[in-house]
């Protein structure tokens, strides 16, 4: 068994094609996980059971489903349960794609949702309090003060979050969607070559996890740029202080000249 440049050379542009399509049903599952998170989040933190219990059990049911299983119910069951087979329905569930975005979008969001719920948590209760007592607006505070804030506490959570959704897009190959994942199965299926294109996927994702990682870590990087200046000033006066100090008189000389 081993690596054949010729081969993955030559299947490049179908690799391309298929990185392409598990790129596409990435971003659309985040975007639409993300949109879906933020109101869930401020639910699941109502005092309201009518809104709370709701989006409580939202999550645990979503967060405890496998996403293969998800993958399963809506693109075989769905169309059954609601009896859509004909009009606008049944063309939605009988499109792959879009069932693949359905099933990874409810898996995705419960678990954003707990992130985006943990950062609202972890805002000090202080900076609410002196909001309200300026005559902000709760709205106002909401936007401006505790969800920039949640996002700052919780991105290294949802990076973590979004790099395995990311890699488990591959399970998509199972209701047909031509990813990544499923490009080089078929090419392993006509040549019998396993190593060669399951290889070179696998290069494929490496790329494109850190390709997420690295623009999360800037984004990031952006967010708390000035603690990054706070820490420079700081390290700065410090240096200034330590060179004020008067070095100490050394007490052993002035006991000898005193005798």
């Amino acid at each position: 068994m081993k690596f054949d440049p010729a081969l993955a050379l030559h299947s490049l542009s179908a690799m391309l094609h298929g990185l392409l399509v598990t790129i596409a049903l990435a971003a659309l599952v985040v975007a639409l996980g993300l949109a879906i998170s933020i109101p869930l989040a401020v639910a699941r933190n109502s005092q309201r059971p009518v809104l709370a219990w709701p989006a409580a059990a939202y999550v645990i049911f979503f967060r405890g489903t496998p996403a293969m299983i998800l993958l399963f119910l809506v693109y075989f069951g769905f169309g059954q349960v609601f009896g859509a087979r004909d009009g606008l329905l049944g063309a939605l569930f009988s499109n792959a794609f879009l069932c693949a975005v359905i099933g990874f979008t409810l898996n995705h969001s419960s678990y954003v949702t707990e992130i985006v719920r943990g950062g609202l948590l972890a805002v000090p209760k202080g900076l609410e309090e002196a909001a309200a007592a300026l005559g902000i607006e709760p709205r106002d505070v909401f936007l401006r003060i505790r969800l920039p804030l949640a996002i700052r506490y919780g991105l290294k959570a949802y990076q973590n979050e979004v790099i395995l959704f990311t890699k488990a897009t591959a399970v998509v190959s199972v209701i047909t969607v031509v990813d990544l994942t499923a490009v080089a199965n078929n090419i392993f299926y006509d040549t019998y070559d396993p190593f060669t294109p399951l290889l070179t996927a696998a290069a494929f994702y490496w790329v494109l996890v850190n390709v997420i990682r690295f623009g999360l870590a800037r984004f990031d990087g952006w967010l708390n740029v000035h603690l990054v200046a706070d820490e420079q000033r700081d390290r700065v006066v410090m240096v200034r202080a330590d060179g004020a100090v008067p070095r100490p008189i050394a007490t052993a000389g002035i006991s000898e000249a005193a005798e």
